[in-house]
């Protein structure tokens, strides 16, 4: 309503000369009230009110064809919200006080000045506006909870599966929040969107939204074919159903169909986890916990397919994962970082976990997982500073942000765990090798005096001679012997300008007789220990 607008006036008396007065000699529109009608008789005067519906309405007692009396109970049922104000004689005053108790508001006694007339409507302009006013706000109020009314009929619903709910208080609700098909014996089916953050975490918010509300209006519409059900949304891509089922029948088709028309109509596929049926509302939570637990099995599936819980599951003989020495076994090769055997023993542990005749309970397994995970991080931990380990750290904890991440998702992210891992070891050891090599070449170049076997000088790296060896010629590019005669002769080099005899420099590099050293010294440089120190010396020709 407008209330800006002026508050919309009738008169209805037999005298023409009091309606004309009052219509025609007082400025109505000073105190914002406009004359929409008026009419000499009650029968004319209820025909006009219903057409012009005015806010206030000045009717005289009596009159003929229908009385003020009549008029004012027969107005009240067509504009209940409008205000009467009755013209009455001094011999009509009880007449006019049951008028008043009928719902009239106000009466002026005749005969009446034109300020009377003015002062009883300006003061039912100021009622009807007041009220208006609050109307206005309930208006507002029952606007508010009819656009509430969702939020409010999924927080409700959302209690029920998830707290203990009396029927006493479903029953004074379930009309409130249009939840009348509630009904036992229940089941509660818990649907979840397969590989939702991986496939539409990048679609826009109103495609998404449009989806799923399609999502929503299938599955409402494919199991209103079998039975009546509510569903409703429990998080950004899980929703829950509460059925009425007298019986188990048809729980699986419901819910198979469910999948594939999901599947054929959406972008989406869907896993769907059903629970026992129960016979009150206090038990859905029961039924929900349950519908949880045949939902996380879609783990070892990938998803688009309905999972039923299996009270006797908890009873059977679990074969388990992996024993303990297998996982010391794993943990061994990893600290070695030895890729291919750690993608060996995950690739034989998940692929015997999803062939297992029962299927270890997922949870467990995630658990399990990310145990180990934890262990293969400590070991990382005793080689690195926390600082170096970004990588390994945000991929542990980025399946754990995730929804539903199923066994294929968790080899995957297993895998790339233990490469991140294994290549950090092996940098660190080719890092550590070159440290190895490096301190040994200085070890040769301090110690050319003494008798530098292969041997001895693996010995004094802490390393088996083979690995040494082959070791050494990958860091240097050159092998151990070639490596060590190399660094005497270019000692001799600099003995011999230093003007050192060939006998003393071959005694110093280790060499027993002066005539193998002059060999070994031709054959590198090409020139014998004399030509060399002649020539550098500037007392040779030989260039």
């Amino acid at each position: 309503m407008n209330m800006n607008r002026p508050v919309k006036l009738c008169v209805v008396d037999d005298i023409r000369s009091v309606v004309d007065m009052i219509t025609k000699k007082i400025p109505w529109h000073e105190h914002g009230i406009e004359i929409v009608g008026s009419a000499t008789n009650g029968e004319e005067g209820l025909s006009v009110i219903r057409e012009s519906l005015p806010d206030i309405i000045l009717t005289d007692i009596r009159m003929p064809k229908m009385d003020g009396l009549e008029m004012t109970r027969s107005i009240l049922e067509v504009l209940p919200n409008s205000k009467v104000i009755i013209l009455s004689a001094y011999t009509d005053f009880d007449y006019a006080q049951k008028a008043i108790q009928y719902g009239a508001l106000d009466y002026v006694k005749k005969p009446f000045s034109v300020d009377q007339i003015v002062k009883a409507v300006v003061k039912a302009k100021e009622v009807w506006e007041q009220e208006n006013l609050s109307r206005k706000h309930v208006l507002g109020l029952q606007q508010k909870i009819k656009e509430s009314m969702p939020a409010l009929r999924q927080e409700y619903l959302s209690l029920l599966v998830h707290h203990q709910t009396s029927e006493a208080e479903l029953a004074r609700l379930s009309d409130f929040l249009d939840i009348n098909e509630l009904n036992p014996p229940f089941v509660v089916m818990t649907i979840q969107i397969d590989q939702f953050t991986d496939k539409y975490g990048e679609v826009p918010v109103k495609e998404l939204e449009l989806a799923r509300f399609s999502l929503q209006n299938i599955v409402e519409e494919t199991i209103s074919f079998y039975t009546t059900a509510v569903v409703f949304r429990e998080a950004f891509n899980r929703y829950i159903c509460i059925l009425n089922m007298e019986s188990d029948e048809f729980l699986v088709e419901i819910a198979d169909h469910c999948c594939a028309n999901i599947a054929r109509h959406t972008k989406f596929t869907i896993s769907i986890g059903i629970g026992q049926r129960v016979s009150a509302v206090q038990e859905l939570p029961k039924s929900y916990q349950q519908s949880l637990s045949a939902l996380s099995y879609h783990f070892y599936t990938g998803g688009n397919g309905a999972f039923s819980y299996n009270a006797d599951s908890p009873d059977l003989p679990v074969e388990w994962i992996y024993t303990e020495d297998s996982e010391n076994e794993f943990l061994f090769a990893f600290r070695s970082g030895n890729l291919d055997k750690c993608v060996e023993w995950a690739k034989g542990i998940f692929n015997e976990m999803g062939k297992a005749s029962v299927l270890p309970e997922p949870g467990v397994v995630e658990r399990l997982l990310q145990g180990l995970v934890l262990r293969m991080l400590r070991v990382l931990l005793e080689k690195f500073p926390r600082a170096s380990m970004v990588d390994f750290e945000s991929k542990v904890h980025r399946i754990r942000g995730e929804s539903g991440a199923d066994l294929q998702e968790y080899r995957e992210w297993f895998v790339q765990l233990c490469d991140i891992g294994c290549r950090m070891i092996n940098q660190e050891r080719a890092s550590e090798s070159q440290k190895i090599i490096y301190r040994s070449a200085e070890y040769i170049k301090s110690n050319l005096h003494l008798d530098l076997t292969l041997e001895h000088c693996a010995k004094q790296a802490n390393l088996s001679w083979g690995y040494y060896s082959n070791l050494f010629k990958k860091v240097t590019g050159t092998a151990f012997q070639q490596f060590v005669t190399i660094a005497k002769i270019e000692r001799a080099k600099s003995m011999l300008i230093e003007d050192y005899q060939v006998q003393e420099i071959a005694q110093q590099l280790g060499y027993e007789h002066r005539r193998y050293f002059s060999e070994v010294f031709k054959k590198q440089t090409g020139f014998t220990p004399t030509e060399f120190k002649d020539m550098s010396l500037g007392k040779s020709s030989k260039l």
